[in-house]
């Protein structure tokens, strides 16, 4: 896993551009995909700030943000936010 001090900018349908901060990447091995998480520092309804993960695609065109597409990938997801939450 790794940590990365990066940001980058989302364009939604519409054109409207967000900055995103990237939180961390990982390789799974148990699917074979690298991930990202990352925020645009949102705050909920419920005080937390909003975190969003896809997987992650490096090509020559640019880097690529693809949907996470299954249970197992978002419970992997969760478990890594979860022993970061709890070593913070």
């Amino acid at each position: 896993m790794m940590n990365e001090a990066m940001s980058f900018t989302l364009s939604d349908e519409n054109g409207n551009e967000t900055k995103y901060e990237t939180l961390f990447t990982f390789d799974s091995p148990e699917t074979g995909k690298r991930y990202i998480a990352y925020t645009d520092n949102s705050v909920g309804e419920d005080g937390t700030i909003s975190v969003y993960a896809s997987v992650y695609h490096d090509s020559p065109e640019g880097a690529q943000l693809m949907p996470i597409e299954t249970e197992k990938e978002w419970r992997i997801i969760e478990v890594i936010l979860q022993e970061l939450a709890a070593g913070a």
